[in-house]
């Protein structure tokens, strides 16, 4: 059974960030048998990226007879919520927990809580930063970072300027495919200036950000990514500025369906794809596994593919997208 509640706007007012604690209780509570029950922590159920995790995390949940109370924080980056959402299922006898941490030190009380009273805990996507969890689903960020930057690199000449759009810094995926992605890109291309946009995974902070570079600067060769929310924003904000498809090389990180879509029209140029479905998949099958108490490994990396206009329809067929 798939149960889910999720909030996004980020203008939301707070009784909804405490209806979603609330809800969290009242689902667990209506289970009919809280061992069935594995909680799932999400970032997001509108990002088209999140919505492909989410999906492989629900059909995970049928395929392993269990309960799925699935929660998103009240906004964009609500670390409070996230807390109180896990010491609820905490505090209700939750089987198992899957958490995708908006902030990867600050979830770490409540994943250190749970695991001593012998919930297990599986991050996914993004991992846990002070404490130990019974295993980590997500792609190799960093590694993936670093081929992202080196084809991003192929694209341009050598003291070309660029714009990267960040991921939230607070959070281990923000930070390992920044790192990655300057450092392999930086190797290739020492002389071309690289423009940072900070975002929280905010797709219009990017375009804002974007749109205020590309209002300053008139060489930009290129927009690379941290995730395919900043690609979608990239490309906004060049359409607002009366940019065509291939007029700027754009990079994306993720796969998502929509920025799939995007290059199939000639915007984007490169986007290393999470397996996203699998994350997701893989994250609650692992869940449902530690929860029967079955061992299962400590680091579950669910991989890649390099998406590039010649490759896209084989993963375009891989993943379902139209």
């Amino acid at each position: 059974m798939w149960l889910g509640v999720f909030w996004e706007d980020s203008k939301l007012k707070l009784n909804l960030k405490l209806a979603s604690v609330a809800v969290a209780a009242a689902l667990i509570g209506s289970a009919a048998n809280a061992q069935d029950v594995i909680g799932y922590i999400t970032k997001s159920a509108t990002n088209a990226g999140w919505m492909m995790i989410n999906q492989g995390a629900e059909d995970a949940a049928a395929e392993e007879g269990v309960t799925l109370v699935a929660v998103g924080p009240s906004f964009q980056g609500d670390l409070s919520s996230q807390l109180e959402v896990f010491e609820n299922l905490v505090a209700q006898g939750a089987a198992a927990i899957a958490v995708a941490p908006v902030d990867s030190a600050g979830i770490a009380p409540a994943v250190n809580d749970a695991m001593a009273a012998g919930i297990p805990v599986v991050a996914v996507d993004t991992g846990v930063s002070g404490a130990e969890v019974t295993s980590f689903v997500a792609t190799d960020n960093y590694a993936v970072a670093k081929v992202q930057g080196a084809v991003a690199a192929t694209l341009i000449d050598d003291g070309q300027p660029i714009i990267y759009v960040t991921g939230n810094q607070a959070q281990s995926t923000g930070q390992e495919r920044r790192n990655g992605f300057i450092e392999a890109f930086s190797a290739a291309r020492p002389n071309s200036e690289i423009l940072e946009v900070p975002t929280e995974w905010n797709s219009q902070e990017a375009q804002e950000g974007v749109e205020a570079i590309l209002n300053s600067r008139q060489d930009i060769a290129m927009v690379a990514n941290a995730w395919d929310g900043g690609t979608m924003g990239a490309i906004a904000a060049l359409r607002n500025l009366g940019y065509g498809a291939g007029d700027v090389q754009l990079v994306g990180f993720d796969g998502a369906s929509d920025a799939i879509v995007a290059m199939r029209e000639g915007w984007v140029h490169a986007d290393t794809a999470q397996m996203l479905y699998q994350m997701g998949y893989q994250g609650i099958r692992a869940a449902a596994a530690a929860a029967r108490g079955e061992t299962v490994s400590p680091r579950i990396d669910t991989g890649f593919f390099l998406v590039t206009p010649s490759t896209s329809a084989v993963y375009s067929e891989m993943v379902g997208i139209e």
